[in-house]
């Protein structure tokens, strides 16, 4: 996740500040015709990738870096589709400003995981799907609410090309939080025809047809289009831009398998500006020309949080880095991409450190079910905690008891971390409970022990899903410890565990 504006509330609850927070919560701290694919993977699961005569072309992707294990969700079923294993999106995606109209052209390669007669995806009513094919030849197809439907036969462990064109205007679709700082999720146009994207847990399917639920990675391959001098913005390495009769154009790649929530999509009069990290991935800030100039100033410290990172967890894991500042209250770690608000605190090194976290935490293992979305949003927080602590003065023991304040009063609002209510997404209560246990275990077994563990974790499980019955077990072998007890009572208890 994150949408960090919520976790201030916190804070600013535990020094008697309530007024602070939103008032919902009281503890937050795209029938006829085919579209021509770029991305050429062969039905046997290898891929032959772009045109191998054009020396420019990049390399292809590898469709097995994608197989997923699809599931239904616990916490939001009614999301995703278990049957549909997503490889590759291919999505062309051109924005009017002037109509507020989206249209796309869409290639998915996916892998059945089932025999049957119908498969479907997830996919906005608003939008209206033009054509559709599958492997080339027209097919039946639905729109109903949010589900795509497609009749026509798969076979299990089989690959397929799905094609289709649409257009209409997006909009975001309700989320269930209870949080103050967002009620929607998904495509955002803004009072000036600017657009963006957050969609946490759901909503990807506001802009295409998508699986979308965290457990299908795919690869990705973006070429946006919109009226010059604006740009658009998306996750992965820029291929290429060309601005040619009054439009611009942009060709992004996103080269590892992401989750669909960990996409982004921004059109806008962005400019761009590169650094770099110290150990050498190239860095690109996208900041809206009439935004205020302390903005890139604070996105200048993503070296130095990219740097303080690496020493604790690793080298960064994947290519290449980016944030796109966009019209909002609330951040989101999108993959090589991260999409920021455009206020003080979501631009501060604080949420930066947060949302850059998550590329190890979250991004390159992510979980395969809301229910351990604690995975994600615990550890980013600690590490975000012990990066406060050192800038504050205080020790870390000082900066978990100001968090364990208000840690009791978050379980009885949202629930247990990995048992939460499914009408308070995203509360704090996956921020600063797993927070709290990940510091109880470093006390337990020690720095060198702990350290070991937190940076073995995303090394080991790279571009991977995972979730609570992988992570527990593999936590005890790699301490040494029985942990299973202290682990269901921070995650799963009704009250907070007694702290050392």
């Amino acid at each position: 996740m994150t949408r960090l504006a919520a976790l201030a509330c916190t804070l600013a609850l535990a020094s008697g500040a309530l007024a602070a927070c939103g008032d919902d919560d009281p503890a937050p701290s795209s029938k006829e015709g085919s579209v021509d694919s770029r991305w050429s993977g062969p039905k046997t699961g290898a891929s032959t990738g772009n045109d191998p005569s054009d020396p420019d072309a990049p390399d292809a992707p590898d469709a097995d870096a994608a197989v997923s294990e699809p599931r239904e969700d616990s916490v939001y079923p009614e999301v995703g589709d278990p049957s549909v294993d997503a490889l590759h999106y291919d999505l062309t995606l051109d924005w009017d400003p002037d109509t507020d109209t989206l249209t796309g052209e869409e290639v998915l390669t996916f892998r059945s995981t089932a025999t049957a007669d119908r498969f479907q995806l997830d996919f906005s009513e608003p939008m209206t799907v033009e054509t559709l094919t599958l492997d080339g030849e027209e097919v039946e197809f639905e729109e109903s609410g949010k589900d795509l439907v497609v009749t026509a036969d798969v076979t299990e462990d089989q690959e397929y090309e799905l094609a289709l064109t649409y257009a209409g205007t997006p909009g975001p679709v309700p989320v269930p939080t209870k949080r103050g700082d967002f009620s929607g999720t998904g495509f955002t146009i803004t009072d000036t025809h600017e657009t963006w994207t957050m969609q946490e847990p759901f909503g990807a399917f506001t802009w295409y047809a998508v699986n979308d639920q965290p457990a299908d990675k795919a690869l990705y391959d973006f070429t946006l289009s919109v009226p010059s001098p604006w740009v658009g913005v998306a996750n992965g390495e820029l291929a290429s831009r060309t601005d040619e009769g009054g439009t611009t154009t942009t060709q992004w790649r996103l080269a590892e398998p992401a989750a669909s929530y960990l996409t982004t999509l921004a059109f806008g009069d962005f400019e761009m500006t590169e650094d770099e990290s110290a150990s050498g991935i190239p860095i690109t800030y996208w900041v809206n020309r009439a935004a205020e100039p302390g903005i890139l100033e604070r996105l200048r410290t993503t070296p130095d949080a990219m740097a303080w990172l690496e020493d604790k967890l690793g080298p960064y894991p994947f290519d290449t880095f980016g944030t796109v500042v966009v019209d909002s209250e609330s951040g989101m770690e999108t993959q090589t991409m991260v999409t920021l608000g455009n206020t003080e605190y979501t631009t501060s090194e604080a949420v930066i450190v947060h949302e850059l976290a998550h590329h190890w935490y979250g991004d390159t293992v992510t979980p395969d079910d809301w229910r351990d979305v604690w995975m994600n949003e615990g550890m980013a927080m600690y590490l975000q905690g012990m990066w406060e602590a050192e800038q504050s003065g205080l020790t870390i023991d000082e900066q978990m008891d100001e968090w364990a304040y208000t840690e009791s009063y978050e379980r009885d609002f949202a629930g247990p971390p990995a048992a939460y209510d499914r009408e308070a997404f995203g509360s704090s209560n996956i921020y600063y409970s797993p927070a709290l246990m990940w510091h109880e275990l470093r006390q337990m077994i020690g720095d060198e022990r702990f350290f070991a563990m937190v940076r073995a974790w995303p090394e080991e499980r790279a571009n991977t899903n995972a979730g609570r019955d992988d992570y527990l077990p593999w936590l005890e072998e790699q301490t040494g410890e029985e942990l299973t007890a202290f682990l269901d009572a921070w995650l799963l208890g009704e009250k907070t565990p007694p702290r050392d």
